[in-house]
């Protein structure tokens, strides 16, 4: 297992390089370390081996979808939060209650780190007594 004691670490599952880039430029200026993943398969791989403080996962990719991945991180890790992005508003409501919280990409610029600073515990938050929704 992979530990960064300094920072807490995200991991972002996006088969979008340029959303990877958004993502990791956002969270590395507030303080975070990231870990990008293209796929999800890849992005379960590193869930499972690295110490991460959330992910962040795409609902459109090829192979698996976010779903897909969210269901196989919950099962090796319950307690991980996920946040969920999609420019899509119509993800399945299964999708939607695996998930700890929903950002519209379109959204992402206002909404994705509050969210995860929230998940995070860097401010007064809800989770996890109730589930965020944005």
């Amino acid at each position: 297992m992979f530990n960064y004691p300094l920072r807490k670490t995200i991991l972002c599952i996006d088969n979008d390089d340029s959303m990877l880039g958004y993502q990791r430029a956002l969270l590395e200026r507030r303080g975070f370390t990231v870990l990008t993943a293209a796929s999800g398969r890849q992005g379960i791989q590193i869930a499972a081996a690295c110490a991460v403080a959330a992910v962040i996962v795409d609902y459109h990719m090829p192979e698996m979808n976010g779903h897909e991945v969210a269901l196989e991180i919950k099962r090796l890790r319950p307690q991980l939060p996920i946040v969920m992005v999609s420019s899509d508003e119509g993800i399945p409501e299964q999708a939607l209650n695996l998930v700890d919280a929903f950002v519209s990409k379109n959204e992402a610029p206002t909404r994705l780190l509050p969210v995860i600073t929230q998940i995070c515990g860097e401010c007064p938050a809800r989770f996890p007594e109730t589930r965020i929704t944005a």
